[in-house]
């Protein structure tokens, strides 16, 4: 049975069971601050377990790409170590939203493993949630009873809160599980010691593939449990774990959902999987991480610095650092695999294939800047070999965080090379540094987030902000947010006009007032499904009824901006051509920006034809033809662009300026028709990333605004030169005469430069053996003292020199000394400019051979120079 087939028949029992089969969500999470990535398929879901929002269905599955890589779950240093963790992976997962419980869910569960897929039931092993003390939780018996009837007790193990108790991270929905572990060992291994005793014990060949959570509390921000309203089911399965039990492998990595991927890298490597413990350990990471990387892409995260973008850095440097240590990859190769995973999953997940192009660019694009990085940081641990001394055999923690902090060396890595060459690294004083940074980075934002004070939990909320920018509103809930440097409360109301940032437009701002009362809303945000409005200040009164209103200028061009941004769109795929999909967008009252896939920089012309065509279509004064609750597919055969990374729901809204141009699933508000936006200017276009490009550009009266002043700023010049005919041809020869003066001024100023070196070399004094240059040389720019002491430098040797100059009116100090003055005499440029300084009220500093210094007292220069050569004759003498 191959894994299409396993995944297609775990999808056919579900809807034989009266489940609807719903859509992945994106890998990346937008709106809830709680996650950064998809780590389990009932994230999604959340809102329905919270309470927030109905379900369109009591019964749902699917299947759901996850990333572990951060936080609570995190598998990551596991990852190809051994042979069934994972950072990306499916999760096969079936729900109940207020329907079934434990009986039914535990029956199917074994219903599809021994029936649907043929599993031994000899080789099954269950546990069940044991209780815990501390949080006042009983045995799960309930499950345990359930269990008892289809597989005997002996076949039961109570287990502990960490394993038998599931919780998606510090807060949220959670309660006990029940997990089902297969023993894929062989018969006489099982003879010898029974699978029951490895059950979580770490055994590679016994290893749970299913688990069953039964969701009924939530946890509060400060650790307390409550119930929630209703009961639900959340079943876990990870797919290639199933594939494996299935296929009768030993490993995740020997199933055709890995096979097609270690192939491609035993052709790349020259190098056959299954001969060698380090290199199979490198093509199994690799094959991993590949599939983590192009997912993530696909559903719009970039590698970055930051957050999100940061993680997939990391995954992908790892891979890149296996790559190269073991398998000999010293130029970029991995992103060549980015098609063999778009293949493999066009079926299933075609947004990867879809955007294959730009994935392989992004990732070749980071390849090949971390492996030019890997090799600077190569030669760094060469220099820092070299400093270690004697018996000397640790490299010290704050080291090893310079290595990852600048060069990007995970401490794997720099641990690996070290014990390559003989060496330890102190890894307690990494982490040390690590933590204190961690703190540093802690400190700088931390926030205290209290619980949500609950007014009316049954409300639910509706957004009238498409037709109306003021409605009467009662507050459902609330809760305060503190910080180091400020307090402000998060705000629920039942009925609100204030949209709420999504898809690149800015949240709404304006106020909400209760008889004399004004409260200003600042910010509107989702989270998950909620629209929090954010406010400096809390009603005295919060069940109060207010009106709420919108500010009316901000929105009306903010919409400008936004629907600017679909005819950008449209232009962009009609000059540069349908590959051109939407990467990021950010539309508010003042300014629009666009990000697009796209692999060269736009040309003059390209840019032109681009701003004519929407420029045309706005006088053109389509209106807005806006059409909500249309099926997702539906929306689809219309040719609407459907954005890759959104999660969308069954019913989508779609807005439409002429069939023929403009399609698009939307959310966000908009002009009713093309006319209002008045003017469409780009000011910018650039790169941001590897294939991505950004275009800002500006609309109405912030376009009139800046052609006007770029107006303004042409006629200023016409009349600084006289209004020529040709100002462009005036500009360039003005440019040209001022290169000439400058090459004339450049020519004069080495001339006199040497001049200047005959003057002092004629000037030279000796004491005890040593060529001393003493000398005030007036007025002379930076770079020409410094010239003229490298000069003096390779002709007179040894050489004392001191120069005192004045450079933009403020005086300068410069030492210079020869090699032999530094190691024989002890001589320090250094420590002698730091002495000379104080003369001049300055200070200064540098090499042993060579430093500079500033001031601000011109006539201490004298002063200087003096002790400069009372200071050597000390010396001497």
């Amino acid at each position: 049975m191959n894994s299409n087939l396993i995944r297609n028949r775990f999808m056919d029992f579900f809807r034989s069971k009266g489940h609807f089969i719903a859509p992945s969500a994106p890998l990346v999470i937008k709106d809830d601050p709680t996650l950064m990535f998809t780590n389990a398929g009932m994230n999604q879901f959340k809102d329905i377990f919270l309470g927030n929002r109905p379900s369109l269905h009591s019964r749902i599955a699917n299947t759901q790409k996850c990333l572990r890589v951060s936080g609570k779950h995190n598998d990551l240093e596991e990852v190809g170590i051994d042979t069934y963790h994972h950072t990306l992976f499916e999760m096969l997962g079936n729900w109940s939203f207020g329907d079934y419980f434990k009986k039914e869910a535990i029956e199917w569960a074994w219903e599809l493993l021994t029936e649907g897929y043929g599993l031994p039931a000899s080789r099954i092993y269950v546990t069940v949630f044991g209780g815990d003390e501390k949080e006042g939780l009983e045995n799960d018996d309930e499950a345990f009873e359930i269990w008892r009837k289809i597989v005997g007790k002996d076949r039961i193990i109570y287990g502990s809160k960490k394993d038998n108790f599931w919780e998606m991270g510090d807060s949220g929905p959670c309660g006990p599980c029940s997990e089902i572990h297969m023993d894929l060992r062989g018969e006489k291994e099982i003879k010898n010691n029974p699978g029951k005793n490895l059950v979580n014990a770490g055994h590679p060949l016994v290893i749970e593939i299913w688990n069953l959570v039964f969701i009924q509390y939530n946890r509060n921000t400060d650790g307390k449990l409550t119930m929630l309203p209703q009961k639900h089911v959340d079943t876990g399965m990870g797919f290639e774990r199933l594939a494996m039990a299935i296929q009768g492998k030993l490993s995740n990595y020997d199933t055709d959902v890995f096979t097609p991927i270690i192939h491609a890298i035993e052709k790349e490597s020259g190098i056959r999987y299954g001969q060698g413990e380090k290199t199979d350990i490198a093509a199994r990471v690799i094959a991993d991480h590949i599939r983590a990387i192009a997912f993530a892409i696909s559903d719009g995260q970039l590698p970055s610095n930051v957050k999100a973008g940061y993680v997939i850095r990391r995954i992908l440097r790892r891979a890149v650092r296996y790559g190269f240590t073991y398998l000999g990859f010293n130029k970029p190769v991995i992103y060549r695999l980015a098609d063999v995973v778009a293949l493999q999953f066009q079926d299933v997940f075609p947004e990867v294939i879809a955007q294959k192009d730009f994935i392989s660019k992004v990732i070749l694009e980071e390849e090949s800047s971390f492996l030019r990085t890997l090799e600077n940081g190569l030669k760094r641990f060469d220099q820092l070999r070299s400093q270690l001394k004697g018996d000397r055999k640790i490299i010290d923690g704050r080291t090893v965080f310079e290595l990852y902090d600048t060069f990007g060396f995970p401490v794997d890595l720099t641990a690996l090379i070290a014990r390559e060459n003989g060496l330890l690294v102190d890894e307690s004083g990494f982490s040390k540094a690590m933590d204190e940074q961690k703190i540093r980075s802690k400190n700088a934002s931390k926030t205290d987030t209290g619980d949500w004070v609950i007014l009316n939990d049954n409300a639910e909320a509706v957004f009238v902000g498409y037709e109306n920018l003021e409605s009467e509103s009662r507050i459902t809930r609330y809760r305060e947010i503190k910080s180091r440097d400020k307090k402000e409360f998060q705000i629920v109301l039942d009925r609100t006009p204030f949209y709420a940032e999504s898809g690149g437009q800015a949240g709404d701002t304006g106020y909400m007032q209760s008889g004399d009362e004004k409260i200003r809303i600042k910010d509107t945000r989702k989270e998950n499904d909620l629209i929090i409005h954010f406010s400096e200040s809390l009603p005295a009164d919060p069940a109060a009824i207010f009106q709420c209103r919108v500010d009316d200028l901000r929105r009306r061009l903010t919409e400008n901006n936004h629907s600017a941004t679909h005819l950008l769109h449209a232009a962009l795929r009609k000059v540069l051509g349908s590959h051109v999909q939407q990467k990021g967008s950010l539309v508010n009252e003042k300014i629009l920006r666009f990000d697009f896939s796209h692999f060269a920089k736009l040309s003059r012309e390209e840019i032109l034809a681009v701003e004519q065509m929407v420029n045309q279509k706005i006088r053109e004064d389509i209106r807005r033809d806006e059409r909500r609750d249309i099926a997702l597919e539906e929306a689809k055969k219309m040719g609407a662009m459907a954005l890759f990374g959104e999660k969308y729901g069954e019913k989508v809204r779609v807005i439409v300026f002429d069939e023929n141009y403009s399609i698009e699933l939307c959310g966000g508000t908009h002009v009713p028709s093309t006319g209002r936006i008045g003017l469409f200017k780009i000011i910018s276009e650039s790169s941001i990333a590897a294939g991505v490009r950004r275009i800002e550009a500006v609309t109405a009266n912030e376009a009139e605004n800046y052609i006007n002043a770029r107006l303004d700023i042409l006629e200023q010049i016409n009349s600084a030169l006289k209004s020529p005919s040709d100002t462009y041809q005036a500009v360039l020869n003005l440019l040209e005469e001022r290169n000439a003066v400058v090459h004339e001024l450049e020519t004069f100023k080495t001339e006199k430069a040497g001049n200047l070196k005959g003057e002092l070399m004629g000037k030279v004094k000796v004491i005890g053996g040593i060529n001393i240059i003493v000398e005030n040389i007036g007025n002379q720019d930076a770079s020409t003292v410094k010239n003229l002491a490298f000069q003096l430098r390779q002709l007179v040797e040894p050489l004392y020199l001191v120069l005192g100059n004045v450079s933009g009116g403020k005086p300068q100090l410069t030492v210079m000394l020869s090699d032999s003055l530094v190691s024989g005499k002890k001589l320090n440029a250094g420590n002698i400019i730091r002495e000379l300084a104080r003369e001049i009220s300055g200070g200064g500093g540098g090499q042993a051979f060579y430093a500079t210094a500033g001031g601000k007292d011109i006539t201490g220069i004298d002063r200087a120079l003096k002790k400069a050569g009372e200071f050597l004759v000390g010396t001497v003498n």
